[in-house]
């Protein structure tokens, strides 16, 4: 059903919202106001629905990551390169300014290629790209070090709704030197560098964004910089929110449309950030561990549950602060899976986690922040304030968080 047609039948159903004040309906006029009320609201939020959902449910890029492992012994220096890639969106030339897929004007042949079959999808890589020793390699002062395809892995056709990762295998062979940069093309989007050497332990950890080259790193030591990492997984963790999770930006308004005051969103974001802080950190060392099958459609459902709640209520219960550190609990989880997928440093591993959890505070802030800026400042003391942004709001998030659910259970 198009926009239109929806607008349409919004329309006659608000011309007919006046028979309510008729002598027919005078004696249950009051009854029949509100429920015109909450179908007007209904309508309203199905439209703006609708009308965002190609945004909302877009394909989410996210860091390319690269493990460089060093293999040295009294002869020669050789390196093996795993880079974990999306390999549709760096053939068709998805932008990586984009935070997700349908924002590009690429996004339908994108599409078309995350159906392709595992030989189809190759076929089509080896004809836009000879080789990659114009796109990722090893230099230093005296020399360029460039890559062997060695193998390619690509994933069965599964779910198209969900990132295809490919993995591509490159080796380097007789390295000369001990200091080195990583070359990684911008256009391939940001990447997650981490070198390792024979034991597996940390040379060097770094996240690439921007720039083209990495800092400079030596193979025969640790060269981590402990507040470059801060930094990254700052940055990580607040990336999580804003742009690319949608999921947990739609949780935070939820808990900030119940009210303007201020003691009801300090308890909720509160009871929220110390339940999901205690899961991240047990989901990432490993002891909490439960499928991501379980903890997203749950996730999509305490979207739904506290958005809905926000419909027949503006204050702060004393049920829902506990409910809202039970879904915590699964958001916390949602954020250890993330940064299990994307890793942690063994010798920085706390300061990571930590870094990591500062970004998705700040996040959070400033998705508070921004909610602040542009509803409750200035609107929050009108009287429509509740009819208008709150309740329609609550309801599109809810239908959003209901969508996702039977997305993620099916």
């Amino acid at each position: 059903m198009s926009i239109n047609v929806l607008s349409s039948i919004f329309e006659f159903f608000s011309s007919h919202n006046s028979c309510a004040n008729t002598p027919l309906f005078k004696k249950k006029s009051k009854k029949k106001n509100t429920m015109w009320f909450f179908k007007n609201i209904f309508l309203k939020a199905i439209i703006i629905y609708l009308s965002l959902i190609s945004f909302i449910f877009a394909h989410e890029l996210r860091p390319n990551i690269a493990n460089l492992d060093i293999t040295k012994n009294e002869k020669t220096t050789n390196a093996k390169l795993d880079l974990k890639i999306n390999l549709e969106a760096i053939i068709v030339g998805i932008d990586p300014n984009h935070s997700n897929t349908q924002e590009s004007d690429q996004s339908e042949l994108y599409d078309e290629y995350r159906k392709l079959s595992p030989d189809e999808l190759l076929k089509k890589f080896y004809e836009k790209f000879d080789s990659l020793d114009d796109k990722i390699y090893l230099t230093n002062s005296s020399n360029e070090y460039f890559g062997t395809i060695e193998h390619i892995t690509i994933p069965e056709i599964g779910d198209i709704e969900v990132i295809r990762d490919s993995t591509i295998e490159l080796s380097f062979k007789n390295l000369q030197e001990d200091t080195y940069q990583f070359y990684w093309d911008e256009n391939f989007g940001s990447v997650i560098l981490r070198v390792n050497s024979n034991d597996q332990s940390e040379l060097h950890t770094e996240i690439i964004t921007k720039e083209s080259l990495s800092s400079t790193f030596n193979i025969n030591e640790d060269q981590s910089n402990i507040f470059k990492t801060i930094t990254d997984y700052i940055v990580i963790g607040f990336e999580h929110i804003l742009p690319k999770g949608l999921d947990h930006i739609f949780f935070v308004l939820a808990l900030f449309l119940l009210s303007t005051k201020f003691k009801p969103l300090f308890f909720q974001v509160t009871y929220f950030t110390i339940a999901h802080s205690i899961t991240l950190f047990l989901g990432v060392l490993n002891i909490v561990n439960i499928s991501p099958n379980i903890v997203e459609p749950i996730i999509a459902i305490s979207i739904a549950y506290v958005a809905f709640e926000n419909l027949f209520t503006n204050k702060l219960n004393k049920a829902r602060p506990f409910v809202i550190f039970i879904f915590g609990l699964l958001h916390g989880l949602g954020f250890a899976g993330v940064l299990t997928e994307i890793g942690i440093p063994d010798d920085l591993f706390i300061t990571s986690l930590v870094s990591f959890n500062v970004g998705v505070e700040l996040g959070q802030i400033a998705v508070i922040l921004i909610a602040y800026l542009l509803l409750a400042l200035p609107f929050g003391k009108q009287k429509w304030y509740d009819a208008r942004i709150t309740k329609p709001m609550s309801l599109v998030i809810a239908c959003v968080g209901l969508y996702w659910f039977i997305e993620r259970i099916i």
